[in-house]
């Protein structure tokens, strides 16, 4: 990671050819929300909630800019069902993962601009950043500046409709091919 998070002098997203992402995460209970409700005088009302209501989604997202092309989201949902020694969120790999997976969707080098959350400053993920170095300039957020992500911007319309209470559909892979005849 460059120190200061200041491109080198001389050097831009836009002549590198680079997709500029900025990168945020958030989550969302599994618990029904509480509300009012009415019932004759005497008549206590009972409102039934299937299941416990235990569990978290969350989300990683990475929305990606570049002049001349549409811009893209790229995200991961990580769902938590309260078993035992289930990650309760996102760890390092998972954010190391996306940023694999942007790369290759974008095929392009990135800089990747994102908040100051411990995952993003562990070693592991400074030590990828230098592996990657030849297409990966990340660049932190100043502290407590959720005003200059765009991503941000997301969540807003994702509380506006209700959140998935199951993963999402698998596929079956496609290099499972049939053989023709």
């Amino acid at each position: 990671m460059e120190e200061g998070g200041l491109a080198t002098a001389g050097r831009s997203a836009a002549a590198d050819g680079a997709w500029i992402c900025f990168e945020d995460e958030a989550g969302q209970g599994l618990r029904p929300p509480r509300a009012r409700t009415w019932g004759r005088r005497g008549h206590t009302p009972v409102v039934h909630v299937p299941g416990r209501g235990s569990g978290r989604v969350n989300i990683a997202a990475l929305v990606c800019y570049k002049p001349g092309e549409r811009s893209r989201l790229i995200y991961r949902l990580h769902v938590y069902r309260g078993r035992k020694g289930e990650s309760k969120t996102f760890g390092w790999m998972d954010y190391r993962d996306l940023i694999l997976s942007a790369h290759a969707q974008l095929g392009a080098p990135i800089v990747l601009i994102w908040d100051n959350l411990n995952l993003h400053l562990v070693p592991g993920m400074k030590t990828f950043a230098a592996e990657h170095a030849d297409w990966l300039t990340i660049v932190q957020f100043p502290a407590y500046a959720p005003d200059l992500n765009p991503t941000e911007g997301i969540w807003s319309l994702l509380n506006a409709a209700p959140w998935p209470t199951s993963p999402p559909p698998t596929y079956p892979s496609s290099s499972a091919s049939s053989s023709a005849p």
